[in-house]
């Protein structure tokens, strides 16, 4: 039986993999939560592996946050997530462990990308201001599987997801990002009869959103693939693979969807003193798509799922 670990269990990709995974009876699956490991301390990562005979890793371990919580904590995300990932790829390889892959960002491409971004749009120009140390950690994961895939044969793989959303999402009022925010914002403006509810920047900007269902489930068809398919449909100094829909939409057209999902039928009123971000950002997924894969879940049907999962768990939500 195949002994899999996934490193981020309990976040929201992470736990997606999990019900995935956990479906299967000849797959053995392996976790720890911070209370047994800190994954950004190298020593306790070697040992973990060193102490499991691990055959696969899923690396969806991450601080992640909303474009708040990256302004606010740079620091933090760039150094806890290079710890992460470098601890985990490394102690990989040196327990041999022949198969990992990675999750990455899709904010690993520059603020000006041509659309839909593709995967050759890596490294040709600057980034988003709000979210760069992220950006730079994520990137530095995708550099560090192909560079151990180039000098010690390894079979690391990265996959970069749009915009996720669903089960288990943050939903903090300051930190989360926008579909659990305004999902929660409009909860509570139509549980205390707001007649209005504010919303950040013009609403023009555009984003592509991926249910988090899909996602685990392109990941895990991306790590089942032979590795001559996925060598064929990569490169060694291009190895990531974009996982989208392939279909972007305005924060305005997302926000009334949300308001619609939830029941809210106030005022959404537009403060432009806040930033928009990036005024694009959509995944070229022909790649993926010419492997066999695309998403299985519209845009709706899943904001409606994610928003019957915080009903059933907002207690957890009021702190």
């Amino acid at each position: 039986m195949k002994k899999v670990f996934i490193a981020g269990h309990k976040g929201m990709v992470g736990s997606a993999i999990l019900r995935e995974l956990s479906t299967r009876n000849d797959i053995q699956v392996i976790t720890c939560d911070r209370s047994q490991v800190d994954l950004t301390n190298q020593s306790q990562v070697q040992e973990f592996f060193e102490s499991h005979e691990i055959d696969e890793v899923y690396l969806a371990a991450a601080k992640v946050g909303g474009i708040q919580a990256n302004n606010n904590y740079p620091a933090d995300f760039i150094y806890e997530n290079l710890m992460i990932e470098a601890n985990i790829i490394h102690s990989a390889h040196l327990n041999d462990v022949q198969k990992l892959l990675f999750l990455g960002s899709s904010c690993i491409y520059p603020k000006f990308a041509d659309q839909p971004m593709q995967e050759t749009a890596l490294l040709t120009g600057t980034l988003e201001e709000t979210n760069e140390p992220y950006a730079m950690a994520k990137i530095a994961g995708i550099k560090l599987c192909e560079s151990y895939n180039r000098q010690y044969g390894r079979d690391y793989r990265s996959v970069m997801p749009t915009n996720l959303y669903g089960m288990n999402d943050n939903f903090h009022p300051e930190n989360s990002h926008v579909i659990p925010a305004l999902l929660r914002r409009f909860h509570e403006a139509k549980i205390n009869q707001l007649p209005e509810v504010i919303a950040w920047g013009t609403g023009r900007a555009m984003r592509e959103f991926l249910y988090v269902g899909d996602m685990a489930a392109a990941s895990i068809f991306v790590m089942d693939l032979d590795k001559h398919i996925y060598d064929k449909h990569t490169e060694p100094m291009l190895s990531h693979i974009n996982i989208g829909t392939g279909i972007d939409c305005t924060i305005k057209e997302l926000t009334e969807t949300i308001a619609k999902v939830v029941g809210y039928t106030g005022d959404i009123v537009w403060d432009s003193s806040k930033p928009d971000g990036t005024p694009r950002k959509l995944m070229d997924v022909n790649r993926l798509k010419s492997l066999g894969w695309q998403y299985n879940i519209d845009l709706e049907h899943g904001l409606k799922q994610t928003y019957d999962w915080f009903l059933d768990n907002q207690e957890s939500f009021r702190k």
